[in-house]
């Protein structure tokens, strides 16, 4: 399936804006070594995030979540419509894997697909939509999956 325009020429998205199977690009980032250094001193600083020592001794790497993150913010997800006080954003993670190690200059690119949809029962000015994310690093590798739901405002009828 399309996926909608590109964030910056597009309209807001709203719940029913949503299909199951629609995938949503979120595009490229290398990474360079002190960029995550940076943010995982900042946001998550465990020594096998942050001393490349440390990291050759263990199983785990570097942070991939909060790059998934970071390249969701510029992709269509985020011309998401507005829900003022009938709630907002993505209320959990229900299932995250970390497959393979991330190192510095490692180019990954994610993906987001919708796997359902679902009004809500206790608030008609939102509803729900179930994802499914991906990163993938330069050899096609898949270093992170991720299943979300995020709210989203219901366009107004009449």
């Amino acid at each position: 399936m399309e996926q909608p325009n590109p964030p910056e020429t597009g309209p807001f998205l709203y719940f029913e804006d949503f299909e199951p199977g629609t995938v949503f690009d979120l595009g490229e980032r290398t990474l360079a070594k002190e960029v995550i250094v940076a943010f995982a001193s900042e946001y998550d600083p465990q020594p096998f995030h942050v001393d490349e020592e440390a990291a050759r001794e263990s199983v785990w790497r570097f942070d991939r979540l909060g790059l998934a993150h970071r390249l969701r913010d510029y992709a269509p997800l985020r011309r998401r419509a507005p829900l003022s006080r009938s709630g907002y954003g993505f209320p959990g993670v229900e299932e995250l894997r970390w497959l393979k190690p991330v190192r510095p200059g490692d180019t990954l690119t994610a993906r987001v697909i919708v796997l359902d949809t679902t009004p809500s029962t206790r608030n008609p000015k939102r509803g729900t939509v179930h994802l499914f994310s991906e990163v993938d690093n330069q050899r096609g590798e898949t270093v992170m999956t991720m299943k979300a739901r995020g709210l989203f405002a219901r366009r107004e009828e009449g």
